[in-house]
């Protein structure tokens, strides 16, 4: 069993390095948000791996945050990229 967790952490690794390179050199900015949604998902996958391994339950809180935080930052930079701001500033007050 910790051969295949090994192998699995070792594939995702591997598999991480061009979403890392599509992240940098981004022919879009689009294509830049999708590598960052790829990342956070195989980071996420792991962490899992890495709990599945040791044993432990303590991981499964770090998924859970980095899981809220993917979302929302995937959702910021689609509406940044979608309407070029993030939070509307109402300044006729």
């Amino acid at each position: 069993m910790t051969i295949f967790i090994w192998s699995a952490i070792v594939i995702i690794m591997l598999a991480m390095i061009p979403v890392v390179f599509r992240m940098v050199k981004g022919p879009t900015a689009s294509d830049r948000v999708v590598a960052l949604d790829s990342l956070g998902v195989s980071l996420i996958s792991l962490i899992a791996l890495f709990s599945i391994f040791v044993e432990t339950v303590f991981y499964l809180e770090i998924i859970l945050l980095l899981a809220i935080l993917s979302f929302i930052g995937t959702v910021a930079f689609s509406k940044f990229i979608e309407k070029g701001d993030i939070i509307k500033r109402d300044n006729s007050r």
